[in-house]
């Protein structure tokens, strides 16, 4: 699994735990939806700035996010 991928995956789950779909995460952070897809399939890359507006908008920080990714890059290591 390549980085970007493992932060788009960590970005879903935190968005699904806080009960929201993408469109409601765009609206709250000021982005487009289709970005919010691109970056939970990890077709794109978030900048910091980015990073830390989502987080924001999901109740979290932007290291919480970075390190779900870390984990999820981790455990795909051990396969």
């Amino acid at each position: 699994m390549e980085p970007g991928q493992a932060f788009g995956r960590a970005l879903r789950q935190r968005r699904r735990d806080a009960g929201l779909s993408q469109e409601s995460l765009a609206l709250d952070a000021g982005i487009e939806r289709v970005y919010i897809s691109l970056l939970e399939t990890g077709n794109r890359q978030p900048t910091f700035q980015m990073m830390v507006k989502l987080a924001m908008s999901l109740g979290c920080s932007a290291a919480d996010i970075v390190a779900d990714a870390e984990l999820l890059l981790a455990s795909d290591e051990d396969k």
